[in-house]
């Protein structure tokens, strides 16, 4: 049922997407991860795969606003998305980092290196008011809880906070979730 949903209302609302790095661990805490991720999103935005609204990357997971263009499909969309990114990361590590990458390998037969958690489920955004909730939520992910990565909300570097709130457009693939109610 899940995937009907998905086929059935990936191109016509936003969606809530939250991807996890494998047991949690802070694989996304050095910026040149976080960048990989900026720069996939970018490919995506350029070659009309998708429209990104929202975004942070937390040094374990990332929450994204996005909508999937057609004629793509969000599964395949994902799919490539974590290929490109695992890919990067697995050189990277191989090369400056090779004591991290065993913590990494995968106990499936079609992988050496298991990076992401599987399966992340999107949330399908039905109403401004639920994107807005959303939105919040993204953008405090770095100030609340056990994070407190930085001090205020504009000094975190790698959210679309300050595209919202500060109306600096840093990310230049970034659409405004209010293009979805004109």
């Amino acid at each position: 049922m899940e995937n009907e949903d998905e086929e059935l209302f990936e191109h016509i609302y936003p969606n809530f997407f939250t991807a996890t790095i494998l047991k949690w661990l802070p694989l996304l805490k050095p910026d040149k991860y976080k960048q990989l991720i900026i720069n996939s999103l970018d490919f995506l935005v350029t070659q009309k795969r998708a429209k990104v609204y929202a975004f942070v990357i937390m040094p374990n997971h990332i929450h994204l606003i996005w909508k999937i263009l057609t004629p793509y499909r969000l599964s395949n969309v994902k799919r490539d998305f974590f290929k490109f990114l695992s890919n990067k990361i697995k050189k990277d590590l191989k090369e400056f980092h090779p004591d991290v990458l065993p913590r990494f390998e995968s106990t499936q037969n079609d992988r050496k290196y298991h990076f992401w958690q599987r399966n992340p489920l999107p949330v399908f955004l039905y109403s401004r008011e639920v994107l807005e909730q959303k939105l919040d939520y993204i953008h405090h992910n770095p100030v609340t809880g056990k994070w407190m990565l930085v001090n205020s909300l504009e000094q975190y570097k790698w959210s679309s906070f300050n595209f919202y709130e500060e109306e600096t457009n840093d990310f230049i693939f970034l659409s405004h979730y209010m293009e979805e109610y004109e």
